[in-house]
């Protein structure tokens, strides 16, 4: 039997210190009291473009392009990202301007990552990122593409100065097997959050009352 909670100080953050800044994140020392009432240190990176009064700093963007007489797919890119050193298979996103809804964001990110128009269908609450390095947040927004609207037969991206894009659609009922096998083909990693749908519609589809199992 686990013993019980004998913790009786409600962990709180004192003061939070500058140690450096770019144009981008910045870090600083966050001084905080744990459960025990003891004092303590953590380094947190944040983003320096958080617009006021916001509780996300961006939106990923789950969307699923339905098109007649074929599967329906999920849009990803894949981009090379320096903090990896390599490219990776990453949802669209983005950061949310002034003045924008999640919704508007996500659609603006879309359009200009992918070419794509779409509809959205559905945001989730704020969710955390890396939350033991960042208090980076985020909304998934779940937005439906009509593939067989003229806008959307031929997109065309929107991307800016340094941006480089590629689109990938992969087809949702197989979307965790496609996945692995671009793993075996390419140096590429993965976004945490792409993997684990992955793996709960590969559930939903072939095994929904079962754990999953990955391969080792």
């Amino acid at each position: 039997m686990a013993s019980p909670n004998i913790h009786t100080t409600e962990p709180h953050v004192v003061k939070e210190e500058l140690i450096a800044s770019g144009k981008w994140v910045k870090l600083e020392k966050t001084t905080y009291v744990d459960p025990s009432g003891s004092t303590r240190i953590w380094e947190t990176t944040k983003r320096t473009t958080r617009i006021s009064n916001s509780t996300a700093d961006g939106v990923g963007i789950l969307a699923l392009l339905k098109r007649t007489l074929h599967k329906d797919c999920v849009v990803m890119v894949k981009q090379f990202r320096p903090p990896m050193g390599c490219n990776t298979l990453e949802f669209p996103a983005g950061l949310i301007d002034e003045n924008e809804s999640p919704a508007a964001a996500a659609l603006r990110e879309l359009k200009e990552e992918t070419g794509y128009k779409g509809e959205v269908v559905g945001i989730t609450p704020v969710t955390c990122l890396d939350p033991g390095l960042s208090n980076c947040t985020t909304h998934i927004v779940m937005v439906h593409i009509n593939g067989d609207d003229i806008e959307n037969i031929n997109p065309t991206q929107q991307l800016g100065d340094g941006e480089f894009v590629e689109v990938i659609l992969l087809p949702l009922d197989e979307f965790q097997q496609k996945i692995d096998e671009l793993l075996q083909k390419e140096k590429i990693v993965v976004d945490c959050k792409v993997y684990i749908y992955a793996m709960g519609m590969s559930q939903a589809f072939f095994k929904p009352r079962e754990l999953p199992v990955l391969k080792q």
